[in-house]
């Protein structure tokens, strides 16, 4: 395969990028690149009724968070219709296609017969072979493409192989409406065609669109691209995926607080293997995507295999980087901006935080507690702790920290054994009411370098604060 490879991916707006729309446009944009070749980008917004700018604007917006950048200005599809009608002439002209008179009466008629029948239900050709003169007064025609009723269509799919079916189980379809406005099929016929695309990779929903698809090409003379027909994402029962399964935008994504790179990953590695890798940064993946090793049974959407993931690329990024990362989201859980001091006791807690999150917001949320204005709030655990805990032990503790030398996490570790010990308590006796103190919370990094991470003038002040209380 060469340079001359060209994929696109085809959305329609009329909602967000879903996840599997996100998967459609990865594997197509890998498969480009693998080859060096183009990813393109149509938007088919032919349906005015239902599709927005609001949804062309999350498209644009996810595919770019996920780095998924088209080398082309997008297409509208809607731009093209003239183009469209023009290609359905030409199949009228070449005697490929056909003026068709039934009223939309009568093909209601025609499905209600064929149901009560048992026959399947189809339009019966009953204008393929009749003169136009025999129309009746008062119907506009639609133009339907005269499909070819002998033989097989074989389409040699990179994903699901060799897939036939009998052009007799095909029915003409409309090409062109009776309002003059282009039919789905023909208008990705004549965008894929024009745009020079060589391989689709699409849902395996489409695979009956593709033979109606393959027939207009091949009526016109045109090379169809070759086809890759991915089996859909289900949720963790195994159903199709919906809404109750979390099926979101990719946007919602983002908000919750995974990373570009590791949603990338995960959703090649749904639906796509290699051997036993879990981990493929975007590189090799690139490297390795050639369109095989696409599973043909249907891939399921597990969250916590995401959140591993994106865990994964969390933790390997620079405590700078992951720092800004999350100010977005240590942000808005504090419900103010970080001053500069802020921000640099957020990036020193970093390592406290980054073993334990799986996700940017989850980091934000376990780690509040690090930038809480005095006192800060408590947790009713730790409320509770506090208030079954002697005073005179925490003053004596906030005396013996306070004239700690070595404020190292493993020095202040040995410090309050050695203190627990002297009280002939056991070390959860101590340690418990002094995380409940600093943290407010029980679920915390480890204490110790908590407390190295806050410094010791804050933790001392922030035991002054229970102390007086």
């Amino acid at each position: 395969m060469s340079a001359g490879v060209r994929t696109r991916f085809a959305p329609s707006p009329t909602g967000f990028l879903h996840i599997g729309g996100a998967r459609t446009a990865l594997f197509n944009w890998l498969f480009a690149k693998h080859f060096g070749g183009q990813f393109l980008l149509r938007i088919e917004d032919t349906d005015k009724k239902r599709s927005t700018k609001e949804a062309i604007d999350a498209i644009f917006t996810g595919l770019e968070w996920l780095g998924l950048n088209p080398d082309s200005p997008p297409i509208y599809q809607s731009e093209r219709l003239e183009r469209h009608a023009e290609i359905a002439q030409t199949l009228l002209e070449q005697g490929n296609a056909y003026y068709c008179y039934a009223s939309p009466e009568e093909l209601a008629t025609l499905r209600e017969t064929q149901k009560a029948s048992g026959q399947p239900i189809g339009y019966d050709g009953r204008w393929r072979d009749r003169d136009p003169k025999d129309a009746p007064v008062g119907v506009d025609p639609v133009i339907r493409f005269k499909s070819s009723k002998q033989g097989h269509i074989t389409l040699e799919d990179m994903v699901q192989g060799d897939v036939s079916v009998a052009c007799s189980e095909l029915d003409d379809l409309v090409i062109l409406r009776a309002d003059g406005t282009p039919t789905y099929n023909l208008s990705v016929v004549v965008d894929d065609h024009d745009m020079a695309v060589t391989h689709i990779l699409r849902g395996d929903d489409h695979l009956t669109n593709s033979f109606r698809q393959r027939q207009i090409s091949d009526g016109l003379g045109w090379t169809f691209p070759k086809t890759g027909h991915v089996p859909l994402i289900h949720g963790p029962d195994g159903a199709k995926l919906s809404k109750r399964h979390g099926a979101l935008g990719v946007e919602a994504y983002r908000d919750m607080g995974y990373l570009p790179d590791a949603m990338r990953n995960y959703l090649l590695r749904l639906g796509w293997a290699h051997g036993d890798e879990e981990i493929i940064p975007t590189d090799r993946a690139v490297s390795l995507f050639d369109g095989s090793g696409i599973g043909k049974g249907p891939s399921r959407l597990d969250f916590d295999k995401l959140g591993h993931v994106n865990g994964t690329y969390l933790r390997a990024l620079d405590d700078a980087a992951l720092a800004t990362a999350s100010l977005p989201f240590i942000t808005d859980v504090l419900g103010r901006p970080l001053t500069s001091e802020d921000q640099a006791v957020w990036e020193k807690a970093m390592p406290t935080l980054k073993e334990r999150a799986d996700t940017l917001a989850g980091l934000a949320e376990a780690g509040d507690f690090y930038l809480r204005e005095r006192p800060i709030p408590l947790e009713e655990k730790a409320s509770n702790i506090i208030k079954k805990t002697d005073p005179e032990l925490l003053s004596d503790l906030a005396d013996l920290l306070g004239g700690a030398a070595d404020w190292s996490a493993s020095a202040l570790n040995e410090t309050v054994k050695s203190f627990a010990e002297a009280k002939s308590l056991g070390f959860g006796k101590v340690a418990q009411p002094l995380r409940a103190a600093i943290c407010g919370k029980m679920a915390s990094p480890g204490l110790f370098d908590v407390l190295y991470t806050l410094g010791k003038e804050e933790c001392l002040a922030r035991l002054s604060d229970q102390i007086l209380d």
